[in-house]
């Protein structure tokens, strides 16, 4: 994990993920870049405005993007406080979603901020981001954390299903220097995502191969959901992470989170590593 991008919708102040991501970038060694997306001057243009009110339209636009571009010397001075010297600030302007799709694919992993602050800090917005992006790894920072990444104890939610293990995949530069690691099993190798005819696969001797020492607990249903039953357990086992798969709703309905993403999206007071 050498290249970390993370997005930000504030740039006159540095909300919580921002300094995380920035924070994880140093304990990797790795590189870090910021990212704004600004709506372009033209799409602020509408054919029934007034010419005044489009001009006035364009003016605003215009300067956001130019103040976006200023912030890069403010980002910069922060990575360099917080020890990472390969840092980098960009601003691309158009739609989110589709600007952190194609961003999102040049680095290792895409660190977002969950806020009430703003419109790409909810859940859902999370969600479409998250989605639209495809196979590339993210984490999801809450508003309220506030210590640094030590990521010396991992939670990871298990259901055998392929967004599980690619969401391992990504996260094994984590889990690898973790002190602890517990496997949240919730339906084991005969989980229903999994084809039936498939060998079964034993996540534990996986990670022992890759030098993580994991424990399997299974997860206790309470009859609140899984997600909350995942964020329980990790709260017990006092994790200072969550990995876990991604999960849309069918082929057809891609772009709609599944039950237990978003509520663990939305409950969560720890970061999420997802892969969808």
């Amino acid at each position: 994990m050498k290249d970390i991008v993370v997005y930000s919708e504030s740039f006159k102040s540095w909300f919580p993920h921002v300094e995380y991501a920035i924070r994880l970038a140093a304990a990797f060694g790795a590189s870090v870049t910021g990212v704004c997306v600004c709506p372009s001057p033209e799409a602020a243009m509408s054919v029934y405005d007034a010419p005044v009110l489009v001009l006035e339209s364009i003016k605003e636009a215009r300067q956001l993007m130019s103040d976006a571009y200023a912030a890069e010397v403010s980002f910069l001075a922060l990575a360099r406080e917080l020890g990472v010297i390969d840092a980098f600030w960009q601003v691309a302007d158009g739609d989110v979603p589709h600007s952190m799709k194609l961003i999102g694919n040049w680095h290792d992993l895409l660190v977002l901020g969950r806020t009430s602050h703003f419109a790409w800090g909810s859940s859902s917005a999370i969600g479409d981001i998250m989605l639209g992006c495809g196979g590339v790894p993210c984490l999801v920072v809450p508003e309220m954390q506030v210590k640094p990444p030590t990521l010396n104890r991992i939670a990871i939610a298990w259901n055998g299903s392929a967004e599980a293990l690619r969401a391992v995949h990504a996260a094994l530069p984590m889990l690898i220097p973790a002190w602890k690691v517990v496997i949240l099993n919730r339906g084991g190798n005969q989980a229903s995502l999994m084809d039936q005819w498939l060998p079964g696969f034993d996540l534990a001797s996986y990670l022992q191969r890759h030098g993580v020492i994991a424990e399997s607990h299974a997860l206790t249903d309470r009859g609140e959901g899984i997600g909350t039953d995942l964020l329980q357990a990790a709260d017990a086992f006092q994790a200072d992470l969550l990995v876990m798969g991604g999960y849309g709703h069918t082929r057809l309905r891609e772009r709609i989170l599944g039950g237990a993403t978003r509520e663990v999206l939305e409950k969560s007071t720890i970061p999420v590593l997802m892969r969808h």
